[in-house]
């Protein structure tokens, strides 16, 4: 039998400090994170629902001026810099071959593997439940204090060529991490209203 409590509804100042006072960073103060603060993210992060627990996505922090220099002719100009003045860029990779660990990761079922037998279904999956995974990842670096940027404009092969060649790992996107400063943080866009986005069926 699982025990777990339920829970009350968050202050209003972690929901601040989550959804509405969070930003995208662009600036970043020089101080740093430290690697007993990734594994302490990484240990919440992998406590978020994916499917049949598949856990496909795989976190490579560029953390040292050596990965720093691999990663920078990769990015889109200006996410260069920016990742270059963060303390450290998360690369959110999904593994397609994630099926592989199913046994370990889903044992109360040990045919799950096989549902993903379907290189399609595989890539799919990956997709989703990794594209999940850096959104927790971000929401858990928001709730330990540490602030985000994250980039789309990078040349994904040349970064799987770069760091996953012999792998079956896929860039997704990518996230800088750290402590920002206001300088250069855009307006707040506008956001959908309900009656644009959502239905109550």
């Amino acid at each position: 039998m699982v025990n777990f409590s339920f829970t009350e509804p968050l202050s209003d100042a972690v929901v601040d400090q989550l959804f509405l006072e969070a930003r995208t960073i662009n600036v970043w103060r020089d101080k740093p994170v430290s690697d007993e603060q990734l594994h302490r993210l990484y240990d919440l992060t992998k406590m978020g629902p994916t499917s049949a627990n598949c856990s496909p996505a795989r976190f490579h922090f560029v953390k040292s001026d050596a990965a720093k220099a691999r990663l920078k002719p990769l990015l889109m100009e200006g996410n260069d810099a920016k990742m270059m003045q963060a303390p450290v860029t998360v690369i959110i990779a999904n593994d397609l071959g994630f099926a592989d660990q199913l046994p370990t990761l889903f044992p109360h079922n040990l045919d799950a593997k096989n549902w993903f037998a379907d290189p399609e279904v595989a890539a799919v999956t990956a997709m989703r439940n990794g594209t999940l995974q850096g959104a927790y990842l971000m929401m858990a670096a928001r709730a330990l204090g540490l602030h985000c940027g994250p980039m789309s404009g990078f040349d994904n092969a040349g970064v799987d060529r770069e760091f996953f060649t012999g792998s079956q790992l896929k860039s997704n996107f990518i996230c800088s991490l750290g402590y920002g400063t206001t300088d250069d943080v855009f307006a707040r866009s506008p956001r959908l209203d309900f009656s644009d986005a959502a239905a109550i069926l």
